[in-house]
């Protein structure tokens, strides 16, 4: 449903994005308080306040870390919609205590306050206060009016520059080699998000050319690699994470300078790469608890009594001297505990290739390079489907088989997979160069998050309703949902070129196009799209999402094959509800096929990682929920989105519960009661899965269990 801004002032202090000159970070004035927008992300936070307040723009050099924008108001308290992590520092930025739900934090002086909301904030104080929170709010109180400085910064991450590079291997390893440059620290913090930047874009020219300033820093560190790209591929994350060179060499070794460091096995070379990439990144994760934020991270609970680590002194050795003590730490004695990864690219080894690592690398993707692909076409897969889809309603009105190349990447343990190549992926989202320098041109929008639906069939007319119902319920979020029906190919052409932020079709398609009430809608005519993200839920629409990709879309949903209507019907409203919620395409996606017959002919294309609204609790989440005689397990599983990233914390704000875990995959299971599950699942509307089923927690009553 629709939803409106509160009016008020809008104040506009901020860096502005690489190459526009606009600002992505606003604040605006609500009628009791202050809203926080990043006008990129479509991410926005509110600070209620007693009364109303006159922000006015201020220096950001009085927060010692770095935000965007700055201003400052004067008021008694303020009040934020969640419960947030919060980090109390003093003048200095050293850390005085921490806050998470439930706490009562006094303090006294000038001091830092760090919020770890969806826009990251920092308030700047001084005088005499109190932090409380209790299950649904965070409260700052103040004895007296005070002045508050508040600043923000956007976890956007642009690449700040573009290398020109040839095929040529040895100018791969240049170009890559300069990845690290967009680390922020070498200190174990950079296993945190918000300490990595983006690393520069890369394009294929016909000459290496790098620009000035993109220089990594001095680790020492040196990958020596034969000249291949399926070596250069597979290391690229370790350049980046690690700030190492890449140079040629007889044989694949890690070196910090002349001492060799470890050596490769060619056979198990892309396995033993991740192995190394997820050991130091985890132990990065466990010693950073030393350093800039000392707080209570599960994951260093359960290798303490596996391990004999000094922990405090390892923070303080330097990159290379660090990684060496933990290449003496052995793997099978950590890997237990290691947090699920992400994300794994399939890469094929062709040279355009390279220029899809930088937006993988970012997202510390584990890099396979398949040696062969499938070939085949999708005749017998067809042939399949449509023995099940014969006495069946579907959404198309074609019946030749449409021909495509067709691979299956290799499974993996991570979460998500990926595909980068000319085929078309089962298993796997396909991922496009296009599709993510389409990301790095999004509009700056601090408006509602616009949203088209578009119904060309009355017979699916029961899916408009749903997710009609579905998209802007969220009070908090100002959405704009649009639904139109019955369109013809000319609206429907106006239709795409306009901006939105998804778009959801409900229809057929076949190999002429979108069905239309006057004909057929091809997309390769367009010459440019407006929606950032969309969802073709009609047959075949695979080749039709792909042209919207290649026009300017960032991301969508599409299908392989011919779909049930009744399936279709279901996993358009799961995953209305999932993006909804701040699921990322592509974990929405994985998500919402689990329990639908039809889910395996559905596709992410583009970046995955793309979301359209964030998520209420900073990290989306998927509960598993049993009965324990009177009690009951709560298995808790999180999605990562790009822009949260790998590394990030989060706490289930369940009562007993006072730990950090490490923000992807499966957290941890947790013993309630009944009341404090019913008090966890009613802080926000989250899907939940019972005997393998997926229901909303809003939905069902924990007496049915």
């Amino acid at each position: 449903m629709p939803s409106e801004m509160l009016d008020g002032t809008h104040v506009e202090a901020s860096m502005p994005a690489p190459g526009d000159g606009v600002r992505s970070v606003t604040f605006e004035t609500t009628g009791r308080g202050l809203e926080v927008t990043d006008r990129i992300d479509r991410k926005r936070y509110a600070l209620r306040t007693p009364t109303r307040v006159s922000p006015e723009a201020v220096d950001t050099d009085a927060f010692r870390f770095p935000v965007d924008a700055a201003v400052a108001i004067e008021t008694e308290a303020i009040v934020l919609p969640t419960v947030v992590a919060v980090c109390l520092r003093d003048a200095d930025g050293a850390m005085l205590a921490n806050a998470e739900h439930f706490a009562d934090l006094p303090f006294d002086g000038d001091v830092s306050v760090e919020l770890c909301a969806p826009i990251r904030l920092y308030l700047r104080v001084n005088g005499a206060g109190v932090i409380r929170a209790d299950a649904e709010h965070t409260r700052i109180e103040f004895e007296e009016p005070t002045e508050l400085l508040v600043g923000a910064r956007s976890k956007h991450e642009y690449p700040v520059a573009t290398i020109t590079t040839t095929d040529d291997p040895a100018d791969l390893m240049a170009a890559i080699s300069t990845f690290g440059s967009a680390l922020k620290t070498t200190t174990p913090e950079r296993s945190y998000p918000t300490f990595r930047g983006h690393p520069p874009a890369i394009e294929l020219a016909d000459e290496l050319s790098i620009p000035d300033g993109l220089d990594r820093p001095e680790t020492g560190l040196t990958i020596e690699l034969p000249e291949a790209y399926r070596y250069i591929f597979a290391a690229a994350p370790l350049a980046y994470y690690f700030g190492a060179e890449l140079v040629p060499g007889p044989t694949p070794r890690l070196l910090n300078d002349d001492e060799v460091l470890t050596e490769f096995d060619e056979h198990r070379f892309e396995e033993q790469v991740g192995e190394l990439l997820k050991h130091a990144f985890f132990l990065d994760c466990v010693t950073r608890t030393e350093g800039l934020y000392r707080v209570d991270l599960h994951e260093r609970r359960s290798v303490e009594s596996v391990l004999d680590v000094d922990f405090a002194a390892l923070y303080e050795l330097s990159i290379a001297d660090r990684l060496a003590a933990y290449l003496e730490i052995p793997h099978e004695e950590i890997e237990p505990h290691l947090p699920d990864w992400k994300l794994t690219a399939h890469v094929s080894t062709r040279p355009e290739s390279a220029e899809t690592l930088p937006f993988l690398v970012n997202d510390l993707a584990l890099i396979r390079t398949p040696q062969q692909v499938a070939e085949t076409a999708s005749t017998a897969e067809v042939s399949a489907v449509n023995d099940f889809l014969r006495d069946s309603f579907v959404r198309s009105t074609s019946a030749r088989p449409v021909e495509r190349s067709y691979v299956q990447p290799e499974a993996t343990d991570s979460i998500e997979q990926v595909w980068i190549g000319k085929e078309t992926p089962i298993g796997a989202s396909k991922a496009t160069t296009e599709a993510y320098r389409n990301r790095f041109g999004r509009a700056l929008e601090s408006g509602s998050i616009e949203i088209t639906v578009v119904c060309n069939d009355e017979q699916m007319d029961q899916e408009r309703s749903v997710v009609d119902d579905v998209y802007g319920s969220r009070t908090e979020l100002p959405f704009d949902v649009t639904v139109r029906r019955e369109l013809t190919t000319d609206e429907l052409s106006d239709l795409l070129r306009e901006s939105a932020d998804f778009f959801h079709y409900i229809g057929h398609i076949d190999e002429r196009g979108f069905e239309c009430t006057d004909g057929w809608f091809d997309a390769t005519t367009l010459d440019s799209v407006g929606v950032d993200a969309f969802m073709l839920n009609a047959c075949e629409s695979y080749e039709q999402g792909m042209a919207l990709i290649d026009r300017g879309a960032i991301g969508g949903i599409v299908t392989l094959e011919r779909v049930v209507n009744e399936g279709a019907m279901r996993i358009g409203g799961t995953l209305a509800r999932l993006l909804n919620c701040g699921f990322p395409l592509r974990a929405a996606l994985e998500v919402a096929k689990g329990d639908n017959i039809v889910g395996t002919q559905y596709l992410v294309v583009g970046d995955g990682g793309l979301t359209i609204a964030q998520s209420e609790g900073g990290t989306p989440n998927l509960c598993i929920i049993e009965r324990e005689g009177d009690d009951f397990e709560i298995t808790i599983d999180t999605y990562t989105s790009t822009s949260g990233g790998m590394g990030g914390l989060t706490m289930p704000l369940i009562k007993s519960n006072e730990t950090y875990y490490l923000n992807s995959g499966r957290l941890d299971t947790f013993r309630v009661s009944k009341e404090e599950l019913e008090e966890y699942l009613g802080l926000e509307d989250v899907p939940v899965r019972l005997c393998g089923q997926l229901f909303w927690s809003s939905e069902f009553s924990l007496d049915e269990i």
